[in-house]
């Protein structure tokens, strides 16, 4: 199972997960209202203006994968709709989480909760701690923890699907900076602690030295 995808095909499933729970009189979706789901300004981090060629090329790719493709019983419009239920055997509470991560990239156990209430409402923080703890330890693992920025209370989540690899890994190097500079701060600290002892000793024996002279 290929669960690798980018921007653009994590955007796809997304909205697909999204209009499944939250408009389900309009699932499956056509090409037209699939399109204005991707693109739509709420909920979406980032903002994207698919067109209709490279919506195409995605729903190609995540049909190959077995993510997504046409609606079984499709009339003379063709819609189009997600297979994850079938693929991942995932709860309410897993998928609303999952997608709320594909749709607006990592974020707090506090932000998933706020913003997936309208998918599913998880009673606090630890039930969202419990969720993303069972999608960390899916077969094949499908959530994350990212290491936590400098001056943040919270860390992290992403999803592992692909689509945020970027920002994840710019997050990651930004956490790592600090403490390349941390070591460089302690490494002169001790650098100027001998500095100023082996200058002590030196001051001390000039003393001692000039002390022969005097009479």
């Amino acid at each position: 199972m290929d669960l690798h995808l980018d921007a653009v095909e994590a955007r796809v499933l997304g909205s697909l997960l999204e209009k499944d729970i939250t408009t389900p009189d309009y699932y499956p979706l056509t090409l037209n209202a699939l399109l204005a789901a991707c693109n739509q300004k709420s909920n979406r981090d980032p903002v994207m203006e698919l067109d209709e060629e490279s919506l195409r090329q995605a729903l190609r790719s995540l049909e190959e994968k077995g993510l997504a493709g046409l609606a079984r019983a499709e009339g003379r419009v063709a819609r189009f709709e997600h297979r994850m239920g079938e693929v991942l055997n995932l709860g309410r509470r897993e998928t609303a989480l999952l997608c709320t991560l594909l749709l607006r990239g990592p974020q707090t156990p506090g932000e998933l909760r706020g913003r997936s209430e309208r998918m599913h409402r998880l009673e606090d923080l630890d039930e969202v701690q419990l969720v993303l703890q069972k999608l960390i330890e899916h077969d094949p693992p499908l959530v994350t923890l990212l290491p936590r920025q400098p001056g943040t209370k919270e860390a992290r989540y992403v999803d592992l699907f692909g689509g945020h690899e970027a920002e994840a890994a710019t997050e990651a190097q930004a956490t790592a900076v600090p403490a390349s500079r941390e070591e460089r701060v302690s490494t002169l600290e001790s650098e100027v602690a001998q500095l100023r002892s082996e200058l002590e000793s030196l001051r001390e024996a000039f003393a001692n030295f000039s002390r022969q002279f005097e009479s």
